[in-house]
């Protein structure tokens, strides 16, 4: 059974690589099942990838072959129980360099919604456990918007160990975003710049995707409960995790609150919390949204919007802003009055930037139109983050953003005000082995300062 399972890997691999578009061949498997697809041409770098993975593929179905089922699910049972599956993913990295960025994107983001990447077994640190909204976290490291915009990995992405995933952004009209190409890598500064333009496929695909994947959890939440006790598990409406969904406004939209009110009422259901993205530099005018007034009236619309729909005992999910790293004093004055009214349930700092530091103004991409991401945003996104935790007095949940690529920059973002961390452009390059790594680093730093909990690290460097 085992080899079967291997052959039919190999088939499914070699029927995705032979798609031409992935996102294409998703959305119209029906031709595709009617119509032999054209085998693209790929680059030497392609071949090579393509070999390299086949080459492990076909390895493993030869050692699937020669062992009985039982043993090898024990043996990789025990290599998840041990973290080897997740060292094991460094070897891989190398590979994905090979490929265009945004190619070796949908890659990772397709290995990760059929499961093929390791599952964290191992519990996470009792002091990176905390409750915010009144759902409970096993760890405050999240994947950021971005990665998986249409909900295709949820369950594969969360079972890496993030403490939370957030999805999107989504728009209400399916779009493709900018021309391509629009992802720039900056390997040696550990940056990226982007200029993708939400490019989604809307909300109704993102829903029924959610959909599904939300009745499957709640059959197997069922059929466990009998086993399971009375426990209280960290986790949410994805599951073992926490899941966010980050709304966007689509182009050629002229009223942006109608769609953010769109989204609301198609995905709040499935949401453990709510994103406005008000503050992609690569949607026209959105950033403007920033503003005191226009801002004011966007939440209270979306807020509106929310709770005028039906909630059981938990209540409908928190309500966030996304916000840019570029603000002025003002700005950031104006966000936390606006935030501190409304009674906003929190603020994602930051987005990318749009303005250019010093260590990457030299790279031959820098001029590249987009946002940036990665280490070079780290210091401008902490100090808007401290920034607007003084501003909103500690009483409104932060998110991190910006830069995260280790568990003392955790930290850092933790000492200046943030509740939850998130990273995203560290996760593109470091792949799954960077997450326990930044838990266990985060803990240590932890137990070094004297915390007992990462709760009474929130804000120590604003005291």
């Amino acid at each position: 059974m085992a080899a079967r399972a291997s052959r039919k890997l190999l088939r499914d691999f070699l029927f995705k690589r032979a798609c031409a578009a992935p996102v294409a061949c998703a959305r119209h498997c029906s031709s595709a099942a009617q119509t032999a697809p054209k085998i693209p041409h790929f680059s030497k770098k392609g071949r090579l990838l393509t070999a390299a993975t086949l080459g492990l593929v076909i390895g493993g179905g030869a050692y699937v072959s020669t062992v009985d089922e039982a043993t090898f699910w024990y043996r990789i049972s025990f290599f998840e129980s041990n973290g080897w599956l997740f060292s094991a993913t460094k070897i891989v990295n190398p590979f994905f360099a090979l490929l265009d960025a945004e190619a070796a994107h949908r890659l990772a983001v397709s290995a990760a919604a059929r499961g093929w990447v390791p599952r964290e077994k191992r519990s996470d640190p009792s002091n990176l456990g905390l409750e915010v909204w009144g759902r409970k976290f096993s760890n405050p490291i999240g994947l950021a918007a971005g990665f998986d915009k249409n909900a295709e990995a949820v369950d594969g992405l969360l079972s890496l160990g993030f403490g939370f995933v957030e999805i999107g952004s989504v728009t209400p009209v399916p779009q493709e975003g900018n021309p391509k190409p629009r992802i720039f890598r900056l390997r040696e500064e550990g940056a990226i710049i982007n200029r993708c333009g939400f490019n989604s496929e809307g909300i109704v695909a993102v829903a029924k995707r959610l959909g599904a994947q939300h009745g499957k959890r709640k059959l197997d939440e069922t059929t466990s409960s009998s086993s399971s006790g009375e426990e209280v598990k960290p986790g949410g409406k994805a599951g073992p995790g926490i899941l966010g969904v980050n709304l966007g406004k689509n182009k050629t939209s002229e009223d942006a609150s109608a769609d953010y009110r769109q989204g609301v009422h198609t995905l709040s259901q499935y949401a453990d919390y709510l994103v406005i993205n008000v503050s992609s530099p690569n949607t026209p005018g959105l950033r403007m949204l920033q503003g005191r007034k226009q801002l004011k009236d966007l939440v209270k619309q979306v807020q509106g919007a929310r709770d005028e729909m039906q909630w059981g005992e938990e209540g409908p999910p928190p309500l966030l802003v996304k916000i840019a790293p570029d603000l002025s004093k003002e700005d950031l004055e104006d966000i936390a009055a606006v935030a501190l009214a409304l009674r906003l349930d929190g603020l994602i700092i930051s987005n990318t930037t749009v303005s250019r530091p010093e260590s990457v103004r030299k790279h031959p991409v820098a001029s590249e139109a987009g946002g940036l991401s990665g280490k070079p945003l780290f210091d401008m996104s902490t100090n808007v983050l401290k920034e607007m935790y003084i501003l909103t007095r500690g009483k409104i949940p932060l998110i991190g953003c910006g830069g995260v690529s280790s568990g003392e920059d955790a930290y850092k973002k933790v000492r200046a005000g943030a509740t939850l961390v998130q990273l995203y452009t560290a996760f593109a390059y470091g792949g799954p082995a960077l997450i326990p790594q930044i838990k266990a680093e985060l803990s240590e730093c932890l137990e070094r300062d004297g915390y007992k909990s990462i709760s009474e690290a929130v804000g120590a460097d604003c005291r």
